[in-house]
């Protein structure tokens, strides 16, 4: 019955990050467009969350490398130290043009679907789409070819 303590945290757990994103308004794109406005109106509130973010997170992370199970018992999936790579490059930047022509990330671009807001309609519906071209293309890599 690990189920519903599971379920329960990560419950738990996406209402605090969504609940911070709203508090902090980095559910509105106009927040996060006036962040990446160097040359204008330069809002440096995105550094103050994203500040706040790390202070949380880097301890965090520092006692779960310490431990084989979470606190519920589940395998650790910590990220794995890995090199630089082309693909890793082109899918930041992409991500990074995507983020400033929107203004959202997934996270918050959830939470504004949530509030209402219609632009995130848009950006929730291409990043679903971006995710199903990315699980067809991985798919189509790992499956053998036959020759010809």
């Amino acid at each position: 019955m690990k189920a519903l303590p599971v379920l329960l945290s990560a419950l738990l757990a996406g209402l605090l990050f969504g609940i911070g994103l709203i508090v902090s308004g980095m559910a509105n794109p106009a927040k996060v467009l006036g962040f990446l406005d160097l040359a204008g109106h330069w809002d440096p509130s995105l550094m103050f969350v994203m500040g706040g973010a790390i202070a949380v997170g880097v301890p965090a992370f520092l006692l779960a490398r310490r431990r084989a199970t979470s606190l519920l018992g589940l395998v650790m999936h910590l990220p794995a130290a890995g090199g630089i790579t082309r693909r890793l490059v082109l899918g930041s930047a992409l991500f990074g043009v995507g983020w400033g022509i929107a203004g959202f990330c997934p996270g918050p671009a959830l939470v504004a679907l949530g509030a209402g807001y219609p632009k995130a309609v848009a950006f929730v519906a291409a990043m679903l789409a971006g995710m199903l071209v990315f699980e067809v293309a991985e798919r189509r890599n790992r499956t053998p070819r036959e020759a010809p």
